[in-house]
């Protein structure tokens, strides 16, 4: 979905408070949408005790949950609902500049606008004085993109500590507690016959290569034939020719080799760092910072521009391939969600379409508050607050997974 870069100055888009729109698409509104869009019709909440408690005690309050798919902004409305409050919420750019009726409910929702291509003060003191009001939890997803895999959680992204230390700072000097994060782990579950369920997607894509239907296979080697081919398409259209090897490293090595040689490019120095998610998405960030301007200004001419989109499409495909962790699928008692969420992801990023299935259940788990002093301390090389958030986030789906394999296989 290549639409999150636009090209034209960013405007910071401010929220609005209003508890009565909030009320009015909770009630009428956003089960039905949840159902008819993103196919998600049950829900379950697990420690919302302890929002509720954070809540009480008048605390800044982040809410850092994983974020694997488009739906889990409004999944988080309904736990707002659970614990009587409402939420304010950073959402990327792109999405306000898509229909306007969206703009209207998302700002009245609570959502205001973050800048993925720059420094965004503005979006950052937004957020610094909603934890220092502390008038509602705060929603940020800290991996920074929709992952498309509910159950490993990619690096999470440094921002939220900062801004959660200059508030409890604030707070600081006018004798309030400081804030505190409330990791959220969002994960969901399909109960149906997964094989039926995602056969027709299968035999498009299959189709798409001017394949015969692979029905002699099993899904499972369905979707790595299919997989194989999708990294060989890229391999020749960023490489110039097809690669052999295990997909994985491939993959690896096609996402090193294009990004370094874009960023050698643009002057970009940043290709010697470890290919973690994490280090894709700065790179990639980087490169637009570099590449995006002029564009937006208009001061390039048709042939330059083609050829800065033909690099911004790349970065944003190897940001997609990134996505896709080792191991996920094996054939080997694979959770039924995880075959959706893998065929959804290569729908989308082929056929630039998504076909969501249902019905899907959502559990919603909020973990223990995490204080987050004013001071960070230098001597750990990565924010220790987001790090904890992190652990706590993955430990929570680790129990959920385990559920359900003992669900559906009896372990």
């Amino acid at each position: 979905m290549f639409e999150i870069i636009r090209e034209e100055p960013y405007e910071f888009v401010p929220p609005i408070e209003s508890p009565l729109w909030c009320w009015l698409v909770r009630t009428f509104r956003l089960q039905s949408y949840m159902r008819e869009v993103y196919r998600v019709e049950s829900f379950d909440y697990r420690g919302v005790d302890r929002l509720k408690a954070s809540i009480a005690e008048g605390r800044g309050i982040i809410l850092a949950a994983n974020h694997s798919r488009l739906a889990d902004p409004m999944a988080l409305g309904f736990l707002s609902g659970e614990a009587g409050t409402e939420l304010f919420a950073m959402a990327s750019w792109h999405l306000f500049r898509e229909k306007w009726w969206q703009t209207f409910l998302m700002r009245r929702m609570g959502a205001f606008s973050v800048y993925r291509e720059g420094n965004d003060r503005q979006a950052v003191n937004q957020a610094i004085d909603i934890l220092t009001e502390n008038k509602r939890p705060l929603v940020i997803f800290p991996e920074g993109a929709v992952s498309r895999h509910c159950d490993r959680l990619m690096e999470f992204m440094e921002g939220p500590g900062f801004i959660a230390r200059q508030a409890s700072k604030r707070r600081e000097k006018v004798g309030k507690p400081p804030v505190v994060i409330h990791p959220v782990a969002i994960r969901y579950s399909y109960d149906g016959d997964v094989d039926k369920a995602v056969a027709p997607d299968l035999e498009a894509i299959e189709k798409s290569f001017s394949w015969q239907p692979q029905l002699h296979l099993k899904t499972h080697q369905r979707i790595r034939k299919i997989g194989e081919a999708l990294l060989t398409l890229k391999e020749v259209e960023y490489l110039g020719a097809a690669v052999e090897g295990d997909p994985h490293q491939r993959a690896l090595d096609l996402i090193a080799t294009t990004l370094r040689r874009i960023e050698e490019k643009w002057g970009v120095k940043n290709g010697d760092k470890d290919l973690g998610y994490a280090n894709v998405v700065a790179r990639v960030k980087k490169i637009r910072s570099v590449v995006l301007p002029d564009l937006i200004a208009k001061k390039v001419a048709p042939e330059e521009r083609e050829d800065r989109w033909r690099d911004l499409a790349a970065c944003y495909y190897l940001q997609q391939i990134a996505h896709y962790p080792r191991g996920y699928i094996t054939g080997d008692k694979d959770l039924p969600e995880r075959v959706l969420e893998t065929v959804e992801r290569m729908d989308e990023d082929y056929r630039d379409r998504v076909n969501y299935h249902g019905p899907l259940g959502c559990t919603l788990s909020v973990g223990e508050a995490i204080e987050v002093s004013p001071e960070r301390d230098r001597t750990a090389e990565t924010d220790p607050a987001m790090a904890l958030a992190a652990v706590r986030v993955q430990d929570m789906l680790d129990g959920l997974v385990a559920e359900r394999r003992a669900k559906l296989f009896g372990e």
